[in-house]
């Protein structure tokens, strides 16, 4: 009797040991499985973060390059009309479509801030585009050109440079001391000045209007 109780004493231990090792093992096994999820998780977290960046990063650099190409298309119109020469308006009209397009997209992405310079941007290069389209039926040619000159130089030159500020704002590329006061007063400076020159351009038409329908 006493043999058999240590044999079975020994042969529960054994199990009882190979039992305690097996849940072990498995307790092991799991913990290690939850800690590699984990570990992916993390990595696509990353991941992710990473790849919205850059996606930012192409977008904020798309809108740039647009905006200088549409400026820089219509600059060329107006500087090849004081030299008596004609351009291509297909280049002025790719330029056009080219922002068009980049900055429909911006408008599902941008924060309010970046928005409102953008837009205000978008409305300076449009009256910009009026500008241009309306030098050849100007009556005053010296003060139609000296005028698109004048805004292509001046108000729209410094929009395109806000914008460019603003997204490397807000990238952390620069950071500029009091930029949001900046950034409110360009912004109010700009549009003031498109509504003036959209005032200027809506008078001369109906002046010309004026002028045909006289009999």
């Amino acid at each position: 009797m006493t043999t058999l109780a240590v044999a079975l004493i020994s042969v529960a231990g054994t199990l009882g040991g190979t039992l305690g090792g097996a849940v072990l093992s498995q307790r092991a096994s799991r913990a290690e499985a939850r800690e590699q999820n984990r570990r992916v998780d993390r990595q696509q977290k990353q991941e992710r973060a990473e790849q919205a960046v850059q996606a930012k990063r192409d977008l904020y650099a798309r809108l740039n390059t647009t905006a200088r190409a549409y400026r820089i298309a219509g600059r060329d119109v107006v500087e090849a009309v004081a030299r008596g020469e004609t351009l291509d308006p297909a280049l002025l009209d790719a330029a056009k479509e080219a922002w068009a397009e980049h900055y429909s997209q911006a408008q599902m992405t941008l924060a309010s801030d970046l928005l409102e310079v953008a837009s205000s941007l978008n409305r300076a290069l449009g009256i910009g585009y009026s500008v241009v389209k309306q030098l050849p039926s100007s009556s005053d040619h010296e003060a139609a050109y000296r005028r698109a000159a004048a805004w292509f130089k001046g108000p729209l030159s410094d929009g395109v440079y806000l914008l460019r500020v603003a997204l490397r704002q807000d990238l952390g590329v620069e950071s500029e001391g009091e930029f949001e006061q900046w950034r409110l007063q360009m912004v109010t400076a700009l549009d003031s000045a498109r509504d003036a020159l959209a005032q200027q351009l809506e008078t001369e038409r109906r002046q010309a209007n004026a002028s045909v329908d006289q009999p």
